[in-house]
């Protein structure tokens, strides 16, 4: 290594650990402000949010054509684009989680042992979160207020395709966090798109207490493998939706239209269609060509092809694949323990939805499947935080530890245990 090339790499590593003391600084002084304080640097971030919509619109057209020219997919492209009406739905996520109750400092339950000791179990931030996210500037906005809300410092890493859209968010967000008095740097960014950064950043466990990763499988691994902190992992979006025998086939083929085109670049959306061969002759079919009609790619199994010749075949690489773009695989399977069966073994324990008029059926398959979220006669496109009534998520946790499904402001809070006496000493 040339000695520039190590100078580049101290700077790099000291700017990190400042970004990390201060964050820790920050977070010590998060963990106790009052609720009206951090309500009121959210509100105040919304309406610059609001108010700097032209500026952020700008600066998301700079990203886009850099992700143009860097031939990002369609499904990347959408994930990074900004306009008016998600700008909005930004800040309105932004008052929505001010609205809500605070989490922090909430008595989760009380005991009085014989001896008369009184053992409180009360909720308590994480501390310092790091947030690593690809593409979508709107993360900056939903991870920043969340952990304001759960009174917890972050250190955000946005996308390169993002970096001048999330830069000015995360500006709207700081000047609230002034506005109530509260340090700029419970909120901060990894100042570069330097990849080391991320390495770095993983390893300062005297600092960052949680790591938040949102992106594709590679990142996930690699954080996974590196981060020498608890990781709340938000893996591939290798969602299903099961059409039952017992299903109403008409609603049934318009929520699989919704499940997977309404967004086809969102980890809710559906991938993969399985279908109750009692069922598949009559339903497929119009499912098929509606779906087609929307300009989407079908690819069956050989059960599939023998209804419909013309849609390619799948191949055992499909149901793999999470497509994030406008192609579905179809299985015809047989009952419900079939599909149950697949699903747990293609899965990515992201949201698998049955539609089913048999109630015992549905119970069969929400309480079997091994997912954060199983869905009754619904679109998979609903797993979403702000959908689940918490105003926004700073992502959807596949893992079991903690968090799981999407994670709200509750979910970035732990507990301590208070324990008040009157004078006992143990025997």
């Amino acid at each position: 290594m040339s000695a520039m090339a190590a100078e580049k790499e101290r700077d790099l590593f000291d700017a990190m650990q400042a970004l990390g003391q201060q964050a820790k600084d920050a977070s010590a002084v998060l963990a106790v402000a009052k609720p009206t304080d951090k309500n009121q640097a959210i509100r105040a971030a919304a309406e610059i949010v609001r108010s700097r919509m032209k500026e952020i619109l700008i600066a998301n057209e700079q990203d886009l054509a850099a992700a143009v020219e860097r031939g990002l997919s369609t499904a990347m492209l959408d994930r990074l684009k900004l306009t008016e009406d998600r700008i909005k739905a930004m800040a309105a996520g932004m008052m929505d989680i001010a609205d809500f109750p605070d989490p922090v400092g909430k008595e989760l339950s009380t005991t009085e042992r014989p001896n008369g000791l009184k053992i409180t179990k009360v909720s308590v931030p994480l501390g310092v979160i790091g947030i690593i996210y690809e593409s979508r500037p709107n993360v900056t906005a939903d991870a920043g207020a969340l952990c304001l809300k759960s009174g917890n410092a972050a250190i955000l890493r946005g996308g390169s395709d993002s970096f001048h859209s999330s830069g000015l968010i995360l500006e709207c967000l700081q000047s609230g966090l002034r506005v109530a008095g509260l340090p700029a740097e419970c909120i901060q960014r990894v100042p570069t798109t330097d990849r080391e950064a991320v390495g770095i950043l993983l390893g300062m466990s005297e600092f960052v207490d949680v790591i938040v990763p949102r992106g594709g499988r590679g990142l996930i691994e690699r954080i996974q493998n590196e981060a020498k902190m608890p990781v709340f992992s938000h893996l591939d979006g290798l969602c299903h939706t099961y059409v039952d025998g017992s299903a109403d086939l008409a609603m049934a083929q318009e929520i699989i239209v919704n499940a997977k085109m309404r967004r086809t670049g969102i980890c809710g959306a559906t991938e993969t269609l399985l279908v109750d061969r009692s069922v598949a002759g009559d339903f497929l079919p119009d499912a098929i060509r509606a779906l087609q009609g929307r300009g989407c790619e079908v690819r069956g199994d050989e059960a599939c092809r023998e209804i419909i010749a013309t849609i390619a075949p799948t191949t055992e690489e499909d149901w793999d694949t999470e497509y994030l773009d406008a192609i579905i695989s179809v299985k015809v399977v047989d009952g419900v323990a079939e599909a149950i069966d697949h699903i747990n073994l293609h899965g990515s324990h992201h949201t698998e939805a049955v539609i089913a008029e048999d109630e015992e059926i549905a119970a069969d398959f929400m309480n079997r499947v091994d997912a954060g979220i199983v869905m009754h006669n619904t679109s998979t496109q609903f797993a979403d935080g702000g959908e689940f009534g918490m105003g926004a998520e700073i992502g959807i946790s596949t893992g079991k530890m903690h968090a799981r499904g999407p994670v709200g402001a509750a979910e970035l809070t732990s507990y301590k245990y208070k324990v008040q006496g009157t004078g006992q000493v143990r025997p």
